[in-house]
């Protein structure tokens, strides 16, 4: 599976920015999805993640409320909708999928993107 993470850009906080990852490959449904980010300076960091059904989402709590997950099978893509963003969201946003939701929201991750710079201004 390779994994196509777009959608980043510069936003004013309090606006919205969507993401998208694009994987390929004939299994896309049968893994789990995710989103991590990592700020300058910090370690990466769980965001969200999708059931392979996408029946059960999970999120961080820092942006509990304010992100939505979701994906299309049909489509072999997962989005990650940001609204309300803070300053405090400023960070490269990585796509990444494991057959097993409970290793990749722990971060044990098959397959990564290449990231997507998100930068929030206050």
């Amino acid at each position: 599976v390779q994994l196509q993470a777009s959608g980043g850009g510069l936003v004013q906080a309090g606006g919205s920015l969507r993401l998208s990852c694009a994987a390929s490959g004939r299994t896309f449904s049968s893994y789990a999805m995710g989103w991590f980010r990592q700020a300058p300076g910090k370690e990466r960091e769980f965001v969200a993640a999708i059931s392979w059904s996408g029946n059960s989402q999970y999120y961080a709590d820092s942006v509990k409320g304010r992100f939505t997950i979701s994906r299309d099978n049909a489509e072999n893509t997962v989005y990650l909708q940001m609204n309300s963003l803070k300053p405090e969201d400023t960070a490269v946003y990585y796509c990444a999928a494991d057959r097993g939701l409970a290793q990749l929201r722990l971060g044990e991750c098959d397959y990564w993107g290449q990231g997507t710079q998100v930068t929030v201004s206050s």
